[in-house]
């Protein structure tokens, strides 16, 4: 925008931007007040890494309580989530998966992205700016009956991971954080809602045990195999680019034929597909190779 000015100002000038005149009003335009850019620090990332960032709810503990929120899980919550970090990927096409649980969520952008050129602080930014704003767009479509009472907030940070198995690694820490949290609120809430206990007694009960002592309470005292539970609350939501076949009705108008006829037409399109499933194993990456593929 500065140097569209400084031509313009050259321009405006009479002269062209590149001769000696036009150097003149180039530096003519220049204000005196330019030497604050160079306060501007440079964060740049290093080039050959996988850009992760990850998007986490501020104080959503609150928020949820005021919006009322089900407990363990609120279907309503987890879709908007994903809704919105569909958008983000939509609009930033150099992400190549994202994995979100609760009020998080890790956004991965390519090894050899060049978007932003690479500038830290634009990609936090457009991720969690497109985010945010997508939450307060897309509320109404998940809770119909529940009034948006004040902005959400979310707080971003970047990381970056060398190489293939350290991302894979990073993937895994998150969705094995995922089953940890679940499976602890599930037996939590399930000791309050139907146990009867409080909060506090419900939550001195768990302390200390493990995760085999917590199945163990959920299938003994209230005939619940966590393993049944939806895949969606023990392994989270991931986000891939796949292409898929869509049917629409298209107007044509055929030879020899005066009025136009509607026929429905298959078009392949790639799509942001939500999958819950296991990514901490081989098999989701042999799957789908193309998602570590250097050339992707």
């Amino acid at each position: 925008m500065l140097r569209c000015c400084r031509a313009a100002a050259a321009i405006a000038a009479g002269c062209a931007p590149g001769s000696p005149r036009g150097r003149r009003a180039l530096a003519m335009a220049k204000s005196k007040f330019e030497y604050v850019r160079d306060f501007e620090a440079d964060d740049t990332v290093l080039p050959n890494c996988w850009i992760v960032v990850r998007l986490d709810g501020r104080n959503f503990h609150r928020f949820s309580e005021q919006h009322e929120f089900k407990k363990p899980n609120d279907d309503r919550a987890l879709h908007l989530m994903t809704k919105c970090a569909q958008t983000v990927m939509q609009e930033l096409e150099d992400i190549a998966i994202a994995y979100g649980q609760s009020d998080e969520y890790s956004f991965v952008f390519k090894k050899k992205s060049r978007w932003f050129k690479r500038r830290a602080s634009k990609f936090m930014t457009h991720v969690v700016s497109q985010f945010s704003s997508s939450y307060v767009f897309y509320w109404k479509d998940y809770f119909k009956d529940q009034q948006l009472l004040y902005p959400p907030g979310f707080d971003g940070r970047i990381v970056l991971y060398p190489s293939n198995q350290n991302l894979k690694d990073y993937l895994s820490w998150r969705q094995a954080d995922c089953h940890i949290n679940n499976l602890y609120n599930t037996v939590f809430w399930m000791l309050v809602q139907r146990g009867g206990l409080t909060p506090v007694q419900a939550q001195e009960r768990l302390r200390g045990t493990l995760a085999g002592d917590k199945n163990e309470i959920l299938f003994s005292e209230f005939n619940i195999n966590y393993n049944n539970e939806p895949l969606m609350y023990r392994k989270g939501t991931v986000l891939i680019w796949q292409k898929v076949n869509e049917v629409i009705t298209k107007k044509i108008k055929l030879p020899k034929e005066e009025e136009e006829k509607e026929v429905e037409v298959t078009r392949t399109k790639t799509k942001v597909v939500p999958l819950h499933c296991d990514i901490i194993g081989d098999q989701f990456w042999e799957e789908y190779p193309e998602i570590l593929a250097e050339d992707s």
